[in-house]
């Protein structure tokens, strides 16, 4: 039985499916192993490597194609992998189904079986395939990262005889896996950090990291049986505005991490808020590929807005592949575990087991 995995388009896409570690864990299921020739030479890992940890190198995708019975991707397969690909083949990566979904429809009329790991349900024993927690976490500390470089005044708190620095302020929106990183990330170089997020499930989290939450006193929970935030009234969004009208005239720095499963994501930083904020102040928009939490975001461009730079975020994995690649790698090993019987030598597609019912895509 054989799994494959072809390179990614890296004009898009730096994460790998694989790595040498979990190469050697598949293998150890009694899979063999094949990949595309300069698999990930552009992270830093040779093929040498890979054929170290005993995977056979091909010399083209459509090599790799023609001979796996299960094909791992980070991103949706392109067109022309599409029509490469055997019919009856298990496929599965981060297939971002309303995006693509002509494409996916393609693959489906092939008798391709087609599981797409973002649909994860949130159970316990799910965690170790969670592919958008042990992502987020890496947007959450990167977006700190990124914020501090272009901001242009001192982190921490300073006391020297020329006088005293004030710390910086940090203000997350969204507590969620990525705000949450966030938190802790900018607590780290000495940021004051506070957080809002309409789950009341949230503040313990937040306060737990030193984090200061702030939000819109409610009696209905705003949070789904999945763990998600549930779209805000009308009525909870003017008293969000007055929140955040206080708290961004205050703060230096905003992280904006706001996302609703299946739905764009929403506007909490309108024009007229983004506008109170201090010239030099950075807003940092990690939703801004699914529409954007924040007034004036662009994907992956920085608008200066009366002395505020705005910080769209694109394919910020792109800027972390090898970290990201190895999570991730992780979290499809755990996947093919639990897919894979050993006893039967073959794929399982049992569809009482919740997380294959969750992640299989039936139809388009």
């Amino acid at each position: 039985m054989i799994v494959g995995s072809t390179k990614e388009d890296l004009s898009k896409e730096k994460r790998v499916a694989l790595t040498p570690a979990t190469v050697k864990n598949i293998i150890d299921l009694g899979l063999k192993v094949i990949i595309e020739k300069n698999y990930a030479n552009h992270i830093g890992i040779s093929d040498k490597e890979y054929q170290e940890a005993g995977v056979e190198i091909k010399e083209t995708s459509k090599d790799v194609l023609n001979f796996s019975k299960l094909l791992l991707k980070v991103n949706c397969p392109s067109d022309e992998e599409v029509k490469d690909l055997k019919e009856k083949t298990i496929l599965i990566g981060m297939m971002n189904t309303p995006k693509n979904k002509k494409l996916i429809s393609e693959i489906l009329k092939k008798n391709i079986s087609v599981f797409s790991l973002e649909t994860l349900p949130r159970i316990t024993r799910a965690q170790s395939m969670d592919v958008l927690s042990s992502q987020s976490n890496l947007a959450g500390y990167r977006s700190v990262i990124d914020s501090i470089y272009e901001f242009e005044k001192a982190i921490p708190m300073m006391m020297t005889a020329a006088g005293t620095v004030p710390a910086a302020k940090i203000l997350v929106i969204g507590a969620g896996v990525a705000g949450l990183q966030a938190i802790a990330t900018a607590k780290r170089p000495g940021a004051i950090v506070s957080a809002t997020d309409v789950r009341a499930a949230s503040k313990e989290q937040v306060e737990s990291l030193g984090g200061k939450f702030l939000t819109v006193e409610q009696s209905e929970d705003m949070e789904t049986a999945g763990g998600y935030a549930k779209e805000t009234t009308e009525d909870y969004k003017k008293k969000q505005v007055e929140i955040m009208r206080e708290a961004l005239k205050k703060n230096d720095i905003v992280i904006c991490t706001a996302l609703i499963p299946g739905k764009p994501a929403p506007r909490i930083l309108t024009e007229d808020l983004v506008n109170l904020m201090k010239p030099g102040s950075i807003v940092y928009d990690l939703a801004s590929e699914q529409g954007g939490n924040s007034a004036f975001s662009e994907p992956g461009k920085i608008n200066l807005v009366n002395g505020i730079k705005i910080i769209g975020v694109k394919s910020l994995m792109n800027r972390l592949p090898l970290t990201a690649s190895s999570l991730y790698a992780k979290n499809l090993f755990s996947f093919i575990r639990n897919l894979y019987s050993k006893e039967k030598k073959d794929f399982n597609i049992n569809l009482e087991d919740e997380i294959i019912k969750k992640t299989l895509i039936k139809e388009i």
